[in-house]
């Protein structure tokens, strides 16, 4: 979890929130949003596309955010519903994206790691990446984001329990497709 994750993840409450505090909310959490964005479109230019259409949305909608909630579920749920009706599109009308080159996509801090450490990153990358995508997007909320289960049952639009079977199933799933390639812990 990144040094942003616990601060600024409230809107203080009061009689609406001041456009300063609103928009340094957002500004704090686009760390936390390409990360989720990258579990959405593993792509670069696509996870950044998405980004920049969860601000532009989430600006658009600020009278519609309660001050005193977490602006970090609802920007993962304006998120979430953008990458689904995108996808829907997608199905829709046939369209196909040319993803980047798989080389160019880009592991969070590999360049700090040496050699060995960012192979199992891409390792553990791509094996969230292949996760169904409600195992892909549980385990990124809960396990990367550091949303508790309610907080991610809540932005997925599921019940706790069922996004407690999904965890189950994407560890369970990366475990034994981690140790299947010589990853340990």
């Amino acid at each position: 979890m990144d040094e942003t994750a616990g601060r600024n993840r409230f809107i203080p409450h009061g009689k609406g929130c001041r456009v300063d505090d609103f928009q340094k909310g957002l500004v704090d959490l686009l760390p936390r949003l390409r990360r989720f964005a990258r579990v959405l479109r593993p792509h670069d230019a696509d996870a950044q596309d998405l980004v920049q259409q969860t601000i532009e949305r989430a600006l658009a909608s600020r009278r519609g955010f309660r001050p005193g909630t977490r602006l970090d579920s609802w920007a993962f749920t304006i998120m979430r519903r953008i990458a689904i009706d995108e996808g829907r599109a997608r199905q829709r009308w046939g369209r196909v994206l040319t993803p980047e080159d798989e080389a160019t996509a880009r592991v969070p801090d590999a360049a700090q790691a040496d050699e060995a450490l960012r192979a199992d990153a891409r390792l553990v990358r791509d094996a969230i990446y292949a996760l169904p995508d409600d195992q892909k997007q549980a385990v990124a909320l809960v396990l990367v984001e550091g949303l508790s289960y309610a907080e991610a049952a809540q932005v997925l639009g599921v019940p706790a329990g069922t996004l407690t079977s999904r965890l189950v199933r994407g560890r369970q799933t990366l475990m034994q497709t981690l140790a299947a390639q010589g990853v340990t812990a």
